[in-house]
């Protein structure tokens, strides 16, 4: 672990190597798991004021779903979380024509019609944060359906730094980022030392 500023970060964000691999897991993390996307509070309100806006790019079974349990929900922890459709996908998932799973709500951002991309924890992954009272923690989740991710990020050499540049910066910003860059090059400087030992 390392800090910066009020963030304790786990190692394995700078070991680990990652990038999605969507031709090849079609956006499963979307589809998988016992609970939806999790939501920071302030996140709430955001999709109270953007619904109507993207109401219009989500499938018949996401409004289904949102008007029926709320556009957030409670999970088993008692976090708020994205609804599913019938406890599979989130609610807002929207699927292409090769059957890849995509973000409804980043599809209205592509689009330039609302200027909320994603939920956080969306765009973080793998990346997961869990907030304490005094400092937020960083962590690493591994997810056996991520394989592929894990494959191609070894053969391209990105770790989950670089790879999640734009959602660390969007979430932290660019000082925090750039302190962790420079971790990163010192890490990656031990590793080759330790290479030659």
């Amino acid at each position: 672990m390392f800090q910066i500023g009020d963030t304790l970060i786990s190692e394995d964000i700078l070991s680990e190597e990652f990038v999605c691999n969507l031709s090849k897991c079609k956006g499963i993390c979307c589809v998988e798991g016992d609970a939806g996307a999790p939501l920071n509070d302030d996140e709430l309100s955001v999709l109270d004021d953007i619904y109507e806006d993207i109401k219009p790019y989500l499938r018949p079974e996401g409004i289904a779903a949102i008007e029926k349990s709320g556009k957030y929900v409670r999970d088993s922890d008692g976090e708020w979380v994205t609804p599913l459709v019938d406890g599979n996908e989130c609610a807002y998932v929207i699927f292409d024509e090769k059957g890849i799973t995509k973000c409804g709500i980043e599809k209205a951002w592509e689009d330039g019609v609302v200027d909320y991309k994603k939920p956080i924890s969306c765009h973080l992954y793998p990346i997961r944060l869990k907030e304490y009272k005094k400092f937020t923690a960083v962590n690493y989740h591994a997810w056996d359906i991520c394989s592929d991710a894990c494959a191609l990020g070894k053969e391209l050499k990105v770790n989950v730094v670089h790879f999640l540049k734009e959602a660390l910066i969007r979430k932290f910003g660019q000082e925090w980022y750039d302190e962790l860059l420079k971790i990163d090059q010192e890490y990656k400087e031990r590793k080759k030392k330790r290479r030659w030992f």
